[in-house]
């Protein structure tokens, strides 16, 4: 892993241990967003003082100070990829490690486990040209293509158009998220 910078931008990636399912349910996917929010602060954050807000409400939780900047993230069943700005010394470091600490934790409660959920340490790849912050960006939020159309890193695809929509709806990426704010500009 190549060492951080502040106002660079890094994509990062894990997998989970032994390829394992790490976001089973709606409500893990959610758990996650809602991190990557909270965790995204100067401040420590314990989430079980916000278990009686809603998902949306969540993201409307003052923070102090932000360690980095999103770009772009998509969560699969067994890996997260994350598109981050670092903001300040140590931000991304930081930022994962609170994120993958928060996850874990509700992750282990919830099925009964302990340990380590995700490979560690977390991968990155330095995003250090216009190009390749495109390409990242597009890489990231077409992961889910391949739950949907299973051969079309090949080629193959039933349905653009329906692929394309089902990578809109996909509502655990940021794609999701800009989209939602296209349509509600129109």
């Amino acid at each position: 892993r190549v060492p951080f910078a502040v106002g660079e931008w890094y994509h990062c990636f894990s997998r989970g241990i032994d390829k394992r399912v790490v976001f089973a349910t709606r409500d893990d996917f959610r758990r996650y967003q809602q991190l990557l929010y909270l965790a995204n602060d100067i401040t420590s954050i314990n989430r079980s003082n916000f278990s009686h807000r809603s998902h949306s409400e969540i993201f409307h939780i003052p923070r102090k100070q932000q360690i980095v900047a999103v770009g772009a993230y998509c969560l699969m069943r067994n890996h997260p990829h994350l598109l981050l700005q670092e903001l300040v010394e140590g931000g991304i470091t930081k930022f994962m490690h609170k994120v993958g600490t928060g996850y874990a934790m509700y992750f282990n409660v919830k099925n009964q486990r302990i340990g380590n959920l995700m490979v560690k340490p977390f991968r990155s790849k330095h995003v250090g040209e216009d190009v390749y912050f495109r390409h990242v960006a597009q890489y990231i939020h077409l992961n889910p293509a391949e739950v949907f159309e299973p051969q079309w890193k090949q080629g193959i695809v039933g349905n653009v158009r329906l692929l394309e929509q089902k990578l809109r709806d996909y509502e655990f990426s940021s794609l999701y998220d800009y989209g939602r704010v296209a349509r509600a500009e129109r």
